[in-house]
């Protein structure tokens, strides 16, 4: 099995909304992320083998200096074999050429392992308020 990696690369909402239900264990969702990603994002990376999609993350940004992730999807039948840290390598890759100095993201505590692990962030204190 081959799988590419592609920054920007194209997608279907339908792709994306199936892989979105999947990787956060809720029901499909019709959301337009072709519109979302263009108004929002300072880029994507799309991971695709012969059957399709199987991995995404978005790269939101403040237009300046500050990117951060959001939404990394692995498809189940391709986790735990280097697609995420790929993914997320690739992102890191390109805010860096888009003139980026800091890269966030926020995750739940079973994906430290992953994020401080695999994909090099590092500990930082963060503050949340939950608004719902």
């Amino acid at each position: 099995m081959t799988i590419t990696w592609e920054w920007r690369g194209g997608f279907t909402n339908d792709e994306v909304n199936r892989l979105h239900a999947e990787g956060f264990e809720h029901a499909y969702f019709d959301d337009d992320w072709n519109g979302m990603l263009s108004r929002l994002s300072l880029g994507w990376v799309v991971a695709r083998d012969d059957d399709g999609l199987v991995g995404f993350v978005n790269v939101i940004w403040d237009g300046q200096i500050h990117a951060f992730i959001e939404d990394t999807l692995v498809a189940g039948r391709v986790r735990h074999q280097g697609v995420g840290k790929r993914l997320i390598a690739v992102a890191t890759e390109e805010a860096r050429a888009a003139g980026c100095e800091w890269l966030h993201v926020d995750f739940d505590d079973e994906l430290k392992a992953f994020y401080f692990g695999a994909c090099g962030f590092r500990p930082t204190n963060a503050g949340l308020i939950q608004l719902r």
